[in-house]
């Protein structure tokens, strides 16, 4: 073999070497290529996932504010329905206070009623001496049935009539009148309690008008929400 198959075998070699060394090199950027993309693709994926948790948050905020602005609608109704029920209310019992004011003037009727509360009042307190309130007004029918409602009590309770002391240093307020709307009344009745003042039994009629309107608020309520649906 002479020097120039030599040195042609020794470019081969060179050439080879380098060709080899070029592929690694390829390789080695090829590789580091795709590490870079591989962290920009983690950066872009972290970037979505923190976009995404901030619209879901900001999602969230809108329902919340959503329920809220409802709930307040919805409460908003039910205080125009509440107030529309204490307005049907209101002049319901007006109109029954009105009709009691017009059996007062029919003395013997609302003496005979007084004699009833009396009655029951006696019924429930169960007390040997009682302190009895009415207006002033009803001082003297009170007076006129006071002994019949006490001997009717003895024979239904089976005891001896009570002593009863009507009070005439405080009484109940008077009748309601169109001149005092915002003072305090009492369409009649009586209120009795123990002289100790610890059992007390408030049986006026106005008393006896808020029992029975608690009964018909259900109905009432009914009535004004069938109104709002429609």
């Amino acid at each position: 073999m002479n020097d120039a198959d030599v040195s042609k075998q020794i470019q081969q070699m060179v050439n080879f070497i380098r060709q080899e060394a070029e592929e690694k090199a390829n390789e080695i950027s090829v590789s580091a290529e795709e590490e870079f993309n591989i962290e920009k693709l983690q950066l872009v994926e972290a970037e979505k996932k923190k976009i995404r948790q901030e619209y879901e948050r900001k999602q969230k905020q809108v329902e919340v504010r959503k329920k809220i602005e409802y709930s307040m609608q919805l409460n908003a109704s039910r205080i125009k329905v509440l107030q529309a029920q204490d307005e049907v209310v209101g002049s319901m019992k007006e109109a029954a206070a009105k009709e009691l004011l017009n059996v007062n003037h029919h003395h013997h009727v609302y003496r005979n009623l007084l004699k009833e509360l009396i009655v029951q009042s006696l019924l429930r307190l169960k007390e040997p001496s009682v302190l009895l309130r009415c207006r002033k007004e009803d001082v003297h029918s009170v007076e006129h049935v006071l002994d019949s409602a006490a001997q009717e009590y003895a024979d239904k309770a089976n005891v001896h009539p009570p002593e009863i002391i009507v009070d005439r240093e405080v009484y109940l307020p008077p009748a309601p009148s169109h001149h005092s709307d915002h003072e305090p009344y009492c369409s009649g009745g009586v209120v009795l309690a123990s002289r100790d003042g610890k059992i007390v039994c408030e049986n006026t009629l106005d008393a006896r008008l808020d029992v029975v309107f608690r009964k018909k608020l259900p109905e009432i309520r009914k009535l004004l929400f069938g109104q709002v649906a429609a």
